[in-house]
Formats: structure tokens, sequence, C-alpha cells
């Protein structure tokens, strides 16, 4: 099993960023449900869907998910580093946008 060096919040705010608000209304209402069980607010949940933080490491995480997205990440990667994301984190975040897309792509959003 493996444990994941991304905190709970961050994680969250990644899959909310990469869906945005064109996910299924079902996915949205279960990310609003879960971001709320994590303490998070409304404008916390809307800056998140817009690709946003209001913390530094967490619009670096952010940025990071959305560079991988367009394909261009690898010097967005090295600021992630700077605000304290190890390589392994970054590998997680990159991972989490890989599968996002991937999943997309099978659903024709891709």
């Amino acid at each position: 099993m493996q444990i994941s060096k991304l905190d709970p919040r961050t994680r969250l705010s990644i899959e909310m960023a990469l869906a945005g608000d064109q996910g299924a209304p079902a996915l949205i209402r279960q990310q609003d449900d879960a971001a709320a069980r994590i303490g998070m607010c409304g404008a916390e949940i809307d800056a998140a869907r817009e690709g946003r933080s209001f913390d530094v490491r967490g619009a670096r995480a952010l940025e990071l998910a959305l560079a991988v997205k367009r394909s261009d990440y690898r010097d967005i990667r090295s600021r992630a580093i700077q605000v304290g994301f190890d390589d392994e984190a970054c590998r997680e975040i990159e991972g989490i946008a890989v599968a996002h897309a991937s999943i997309g792509k099978a659903n024709g959003h891709g």
C-alpha cells in the first residue's frame, strides 16, 4: 500500500482543479462534500476549481498538475520543489494529472 505524500486538502484541490466546473454534477457534489468534511470553505473550493490556492504550496501543486495536463510541466516542477515538495510528491501530483487525463480520454473528453 502506497502512502500519499500529499495532505488531503492538497490532493482534493488538485482533483478539483483538474475537473474544474466541467465535471459531472455527481463528481462535483462528491468533491464539495469531501472538501466540507476536511474544513475547506466556499472560497477555497471555488479557488481550487479555478486552479488557484490561497497558500504558496497549494498554488505550486495546482500549477504543476495543470501544467502536466498541458504537457509543459518540466520547468514548473522546479517551482514545486522550491516550496518543499520532494521528487516523490511531484511524481504523485503528476500521476494524478495523468490519471485524470486518461479518464477524460476514455470518457471522450480529451
